[in-house]
């Protein structure tokens, strides 16, 4: 069976021998203590614990290693053993003994383990413990032992070949937890899913299951908005009014409305005959004549509700006398100067417009940008102190 440990004592270099070791010599009793949190040899080897001594904890570990092979703390257990045949080896007096939690871990495991030390050294009074462990989760009721016995060292026993894995682990179910418990996050990497699943089942049920797929986009889609423009922060500010909240809420809500009807009004420039003489929907999006009128019928009311989202943010800031206005100028001019290159490239598409002034117009717009960041971060920095502008982009 591979195990390997690692002693975290500071002065354990090296990875040396116990007899070449001198911080142990200030102790006369030293207890092993082998921590099995989540109580494998209890669930699944069937002994009750605390274990003491070398016969039982050896028992023990076969035991374990015979019900689940693969198991971590069978390694931990015999690490224990051999860590007392090397003290013995010294000279030391020394046990080694095996304490457990509960299944479901958490203060009552926590409890459990230690009400059981405190039974380990009822029966041998010791005055250092050398805890054993196959993880950092058995290491988290370190404390608890630290509480009722100094602990002179901390292995832990990790099977080599998967010691990357058990890391790996460990980070991914951090990473996991705090998607299911933080509000910030669960919110919508559970909330957002939740709600397709609700969707498409109920679509399924009532027996609009050729629309389930386009209603879960549309939530999936309303959610990115949602979050890219923070509007979910901006309603949980109402319970706190303030003008800019106000004004950031309407913005969003006009340019949403705006952006629909630019949609809906693109739609209704499609002549319906050319819309039946399609076969599938590939054939609708493909088709040049469709894709014209549908951006020249939509574009304009697009950037304008677009464009009423940003100068909402833009006046919220300026209410809430921020730095940041200098960003949301920038990006209403950026969003003025792409108007004529979209409709240029509309027209590219269709074989009607020519390359050229698409790419000279994109140029002019470059030009008129950097001219006016130029202008923008200069006249602020002059006005509000360039520290002022500094830490606002920190």
């Amino acid at each position: 069976m591979p195990k390997s440990g690692r002693v975290s004592d500071k002065s354990f270099t090296n990875n040396r021998k116990y007899h070449k070791l001198q911080s142990f010599q200030g102790y006369d009793k030293i207890i092993i203590i082998c921590i099995d949190r989540d109580d494998d040899i209890g669930t699944k080897g069937k002994m009750e614990t605390p274990i003491i001594g070398k016969d039982l904890c050896t028992k023990a570990g076969t035991r374990l290693a015979i019900e689940d092979p693969e198991d971590s703390d069978c390694n931990a257990i015999f690490g224990a053993i051999k860590s007392y045949e090397d003290f013995r080896t010294q000279g030391y007096d020394v046990e080694v003994s095996l304490v457990a939690g509960k299944y479901n871990r958490g203060i009552e495991g926590d409890a459990k383990i230690a009400q059981e030390i405190d039974e380990v050294l009822n029966e041998y009074d010791a005055d250092g413990a050398v805890v054993i462990s196959d993880g950092e989760d058995d290491e988290t009721v370190i404390p608890v032992i630290q509480g009722k016995i100094p602990i002179i060292s901390i292995q832990r026993i990790i099977v080599r070949q998967s010691r990357s894995v058990e890391y790996s682990y460990a980070i991914l179910g951090r990473y996991i937890k705090i998607l299911f418990y933080d509000p910030r996050y669960s919110k919508f990497f559970l909330g957002l899913p939740g709600a397709l699943f609700i969707t498409s089942g109920l679509s399924i049920l009532f027996g609009f299951s050729k629309v389930a797929f386009a209603l879960g986009l549309s939530i999936l889609g309303l959610a990115f908005v949602v979050r890219a423009f923070d509007i979910d922060k901006s309603i949980a500010t109402l319970s706190k009014p303030t003008p800019s909240a106000f004004i950031r809420i309407f913005s969003y809500f006009a340019g949403t409305l705006i952006i629909l009807a630019s949609i809906l009004n693109g739609i209704s420039h499609i002549p319906p005959d050319l819309i039946e003489s399609q076969k599938g929907i590939h054939s609708i999006i493909t088709n040049k004549t469709i894709l014209e009128d549908f951006v020249s019928g939509s574009i304009t009311l697009l950037w304008i509700g677009i464009s009423t989202i940003f100068a909402g943010i833009l006046l919220s800031n300026w209410f809430k006398g921020s730095i940041k206005i200098i960003y949301d100028i920038l990006r209403l001019v950026v969003l003025a100067l792409l108007y004529i290159p979209m409709l240029q490239f509309t027209s590219l598409i269709t074989a009607r417009g020519n390359p050229f002034n698409l790419i000279s117009s994109l140029l002019i717009g470059l030009a008129i940008t950097l001219i006016v960041a130029t202008f923008l971060f200069q006249y602020f920095r002059n006005r509000k102190g360039g520290e002022a502008l500094k830490n606002d982009n920190q």
